[in-house]
C-alpha cells in the first residue's frame, strides 16, 4: 500500500504541477499575445474597440490567476496534509475537483457549448485515479 500512496500524492503534485504550467501559458496569452474565441481571434471580435478586448482579456487572465492559485493550493494540499496521511486532504481534493468540473460542465447547458469542457474532465478523470491509488486511507481511523 505505501507505493499506492507515494504514487497518488505524486501524481497529484504533477497534475498541479501542469495546471500551474498551463494557467501561467494562459496568462501569457491573455496578457502579451493575441488568442481565439472560438474560431475568431480576439481583436476580431472586440472589433476595434479597445474596452471590449480589454474586457475579454481581463476575463482570461482572471481565470488563469485562479487555476494557477488552485493548482498551487492542489500541490500545497498534496505535499503536505495529503503526503502524511490526512483523511480530510483527501476529500478536499476530491471535492473542489468536482466543483472545478461541475461548475465548466454548467456551460452546455447554460451556453450550449461543450467548448472547455475537455480540460477539466481530463483532471477530475486524473484525480480520481490518484485518489483511487490511494483510498484506503478512508478505511483509518479520522
Amino acid at each position: 500500500m505505501p507505493r499506492f500512496r507515494t504514487a497518488s500524492w505524486v501524481m497529484l503534485v504533477v497534475i498541479g504541477a501542469v495546471g500551474l504550467v498551463l494557467s501561467v501559458l494562459s496568462a501569457v496569452n491573455a496578457y502579451a499575445r493575441g488568442y481565439r474565441i472560438g474560431p475568431e481571434p480576439v481583436a476580431a471580435v472586440a472589433a476595434g474597440r479597445p474596452g471590449v478586448e480589454t474586457a475579454l482579456r481581463g476575463t482570461r487572465g482572471t481565470a488563469a490567476a485562479y487555476a494557477a492559485a488552485y493548482a498551487v493550493l492542489l500541490i500545497g494540499i498534496a505535499a503536505g496534509p495529503y503526503k502524511r496521511g490526512d483523511k480530510g486532504s483527501w476529500w478536499a481534493i476530491l471535492a473542489s475537483a468536482f466543483v472545478l468540473f461541475l461548475v465548466v460542465a454548467i456551460r452546455q447547458p447554460a451556453l450550449g457549448t461543450t467548448l472547455g469542457l475537455s480540460a477539466p474532465t481530463a483532471a477530475l478523470g486524473l484525480v480520481l485515479v490518484a485518489l483511487v491509488l490511494d483510498g484506503g486511507r478512508l478505511k483509518t481511523a479520522p
